[in-house]
């Protein structure tokens, strides 16, 4: 059997370790707190449905179908979403 996957409009932010990108993750998301353990390297850790994951700078914070959220790398985003 085969099956299409059904179209759907998301919702999606892209991380950059800026204020005013923080303060709207944070307005859209809930708290956000940006990891700098490695400085070079800052992420976001996002509780998903399958556990923490962390978003790098660039990644695409996804809000899925059911209010959860989770991260995406920019080329997997550009090849399966196009603006709506």
């Amino acid at each position: 059997m085969r099956f299409r996957k059904r179209p759907v409009v998301i919702e999606a932010i892209q991380f950059t370790d800026d204020a005013d990108r923080i303060t709207e993750l944070s307005e859209w998301m809930g708290e956000v707190t940006v990891s700098y353990a490695d400085p070079a390297r800052p992420v976001v850790p996002i509780a998903t449905l399958e556990g923490v994951m962390t978003a790098q700078v660039g990644d695409w914070i996804i809000k899925g179908v059911s209010g959860e959220f989770y991260p995406c790398k920019p080329e997997i985003f550009a090849a399966t979403y196009e603006p709506a």
